[in-house]
């Protein structure tokens, strides 16, 4: 008798939602380079997919092989993993190789260095630019490495580099030894990846522009010998593209005599010479190089060998130039100006007559760095205290805390420097954030802070003023671009005093506080949590009307879904939106029938945590930091706030909605796991236009009723806006 699962392994889950990444690089009605970019996104995701989750699983399954434990779940779930990733694999090289051949299709070549295709696409001005291109520019940042033992190679090749592995084939005299081997990495910072052949060398057809493009490895590998010759004698050169993933996780000492910070630094130094859990190389790399490769890197059994297209380092097409027709780029909307906000000369006077909700990429996000640059300089405000776990590389939100300290106010930052992958960006902010005078903190040792917050005060009158930001998302101005999240901002008095208490918390986790609106993790929020469901389940065994509504990144902490799987059994209609992972599998008979499960995956990458309960009509919703995985609810600072203004409210529910009617980007999650898109014989709704043609609405909504109220308002104010791709 098969008994069904109760639970979707979320890294097979996981699979299935990048598998809905790669769907967008399918989808004709996306245009042409944005689904190119959409290979590069996915190729992101996989890559850190290796780095953390299958890195993960790999040592449980060694701890495992090693005990010769009967039972071996994770060597098995490995094995799935790797099975589907490879599945993956052909796929996607089938579809880079289908919109390789569109993009030429439509005058942009991409010229690869095979077949002799530099020699038969390019002229002789074109080759002698770029010759010079790779003698003045590109040949002074490479420095080949050769490798003098296998150890050598090892150690010599950092995680996330793009390298070519070199082969050099001696002369008689050298016969020491018949191959010198060589590694010679692609440089990442200094030169742009995508070089195109300047204007005045594009060819002409009929009064059409023929887009060249090259990839640096390529230039490079066309000009390989000019990096050995004089140096080695050797008869034949062979250059073949490698990449290695290694495993992401570090160690922390308890070594009470080194701080945090020493402690990090020296974390990721371990982290640069981890185990390999990857290594991609090109498909057409002779034997004696792929032994020497394998015998080199000590690949084990569970490390996973992947032979693929010569491109390894394909995130980078996240970043294909803005090149060709404008029918294969997508419509740039604009951001909206919140009217709130624009009616007022100070953010603060805005915020003290209503609470205010922003929607990224929707609103533009210089709202909220126009709060942290006006409380630098106006006299009334004393203090900041602010939550940074991912802010961007040139951050005016931190320029703007270096700029408050010089006018005397008192700056707090809490900085997160275990943010994955941006540790090393973190401990370099702390440093220049201590420097300047702010005071500097780094949290709880054993919790990462997670959460969204900023807390102003102010002296108004003789009385001390709190204003607050609770938001979805991190104050990172490039992501807010991207990522659409909720940003709330409100000087309700005991909501920012909960604020407050979280700050104290951090700074002083022996202290317990009573949270009667905010749901804090690790503190409150699974508590919380189960009783908003039970509360739902309870009505609904009383004939009430029952309903929750979630939309999450990833649903995979099981006392949680086994929460909504009771829910749902006495009567609770649950609709769930999740991009991510989903762990709990719907529509099962007996356990989930009432579940309904959809994803969307756009323009946008959705990131909002949203929870909304029925309450007999009396609708409770909360934003969140936190996605409803046992690491955020035990493990980190998180933290969620009710939304109690009405006209706030019935946004969020508006919007919501508005994802479920999605019948062009929705996908539905079921127990094959298929990513089946919502489709219907109804009126065409893309969620997230649909979503933007509504906010845009209610904005002007808002202005004329700011207008009337106040005559002094400026007409011509009228929702402001400027394109996304320009938003601050």
């Amino acid at each position: 008798m098969n008994i069904s699962p109760t639970f979707f392994d979320k890294e097979l889950s996981w699979l299935s939602f990048n598998e809905r990444v790669l769907q967008e690089a399918i989808d004709e009605t996306v245009p042409l380079i944005e689904r190119i970019r959409f290979l590069g996104i996915y190729s992101a995701n996989l890559d850190e997919f290796f780095r953390v989750r299958i890195a993960g699983i790999r040592r449980k399954a060694i701890l495992e092989i090693a005990h010769n434990s009967e039972q071996k779940p994770n060597t098995l779930l490995h094995q799935k993993v790797i099975e589907k990733v490879h599945s993956s694999s052909v796929k996607f090289k089938r579809i880079a190789e289908h919109l390789f051949i569109q993009l030429a299709n439509n005058d942009i070549e991409i010229i690869f260095n095979d077949n002799k295709s530099i020699e038969n696409k390019l002229n002789c001005e074109q080759k002698l630019w770029l010759e010079q291109f790779f003698d003045n520019q590109i040949i002074r940042h490479i420095t080949p490495i050769v490798i003098q033992s296998k150890a050598h190679l090892s150690n010599s090749i950092d995680d996330d580099g793009i390298y070519f592995l070199v082969g050099l084939h001696l002369k008689e005299e050298n016969k020491s030894q018949e191959t010198q081997f060589a590694l010679v990495e692609i440089p990442r910072e200094e030169i742009k990846r995508f070089i195109l052949i300047p204007e005045q060398q594009i060819t002409e057809n009929q009064g059409i522009k023929h887009h060249y493009i090259m990839l640096l490895d390529d230039v490079v590998k066309y000009f390989i010998e000019k990096l050995f010759k004089g140096v080695f004698h050797y008869d034949k050169i062979e250059a073949y593209s490698i990449k290695l993933t290694r495993d992401a996780k570090y160690d922390l000492t308890d070594d009470l005599d080194k701080n945090l910070l020493d402690q990090m630094s020296k974390g990721l130094k371990q982290r640069l010479k981890a185990d390999v859990v990857r290594l991609v190389y090109d498909g057409n790399m002779p034997s004696y190089m792929t032994t020497f490769l394998r015998k080199s890197l000590k690949i084990k059994e569970l490390d996973v060998q992947v032979p693929g297209i010569r491109y390894h380092h394909f995130k980078d097409f996240i970043k294909f130039p803005h090149i060709g027709n404008k029918n294969l780029k997508k419509t740039e909307r604009v951001s909206l100006t919140s009217s709130r906000f624009d009616a007022y000369n100070s953010v603060f006077h805005a915020i003290k007559q209503q609470d205010i909700l922003l929607y990224y990429p929707y609103h533009k996000f210089k709202h909220f760095t126009e709060f942290i640059r006006q409380a630098s300089y106006d006299p009334l405000v004393r203090n900041i205290k602010i939550n940074i776990y991912r802010v961007a590389k040139t951050s005016r939100i931190i320029h703007s805390l270096i700029e408050a300290v010089k006018n005397g106010k008192k700056v707090t930052v809490v900085i997160e420097l275990r943010a994955r992958f941006d540790e090393l960006a973190n401990i370099d902010w702390a440093k220049a954030m201590k420097d300047a005078g702010i005071n500097v903190e780094y949290g709880i040792e054993t919790l990462k802070i997670h959460a969204k917050l900023c807390l102003i005060t102010r002296i108004e009158g003789e009385k001390k003023v709190k204003y607050a930001h609770i938001g979805t998302g991190n104050f990172h101005e490039n992501n807010a671009r991207v990522y659409t999240d909720f940003s709330l901002f409100t000087r309700h008095k005991e909501i920012c005093q909960e604020v407050n208490n979280v700050f104290s918390f951090i700074s002083h986790s022996y202290k317990r506080f009573r949270f009667n609106h905010l749901i804090v993790s690790p503190l409150t929020a699974r508590r919380r949590l189960y009783q908003l469901i039970d509360h739902e389940a309870l009505l609904a065994k009383q004939g009430h009307k029952a309903k929750i509504t979630l939309k999450l990144n990833n649903l995979v902490d099981k006392g949680l879904i086994t929460k909504l799987y009771t829910a749902s059994n006495v009567g609770v209609n649950i609709r769930l939106i999740i991009r991510g992972m989903c762990s709990l599998i719907p529509q099962v008979k007996g356990m989930s029938e009432k579940i309904e499960v959809i994803s969307i995956i756009d323009q946008y990458l959705e990131h909002p945590r949203v929870m909304v309960f029925h309450n007999q009509g009396n609708k409770q919703v909360f934003i969140s930091s936190a996605d409803w995985m046992e690491r955020n609810l035990d493990h980190r600072v998180e933290v969620a706030c009710p939304i109690y203004d009405e006209s706030l409210k019935s946004r969020i529910l508006h919007t919501l909605d508005l994802h479920f009617k999605d019948n062009t980007k929705a996908r539905i999650i079921n127990r094959q796991q298929n990513n089946h898109y919502i489709s219907n014989d109804k009126e065409q709704v893309r969620s997230q236009i649909a979503i933007y043609d509504y906010l845009q609405e209610q904005e002007f909504i808002d202005q004329q009723g700011l207008i009337k109220a106040m005559p002094n308002v400026k007409s011509e104010s009228t929702i402001k806006s400027e394109p996304l791709k320009n938003q601050e």
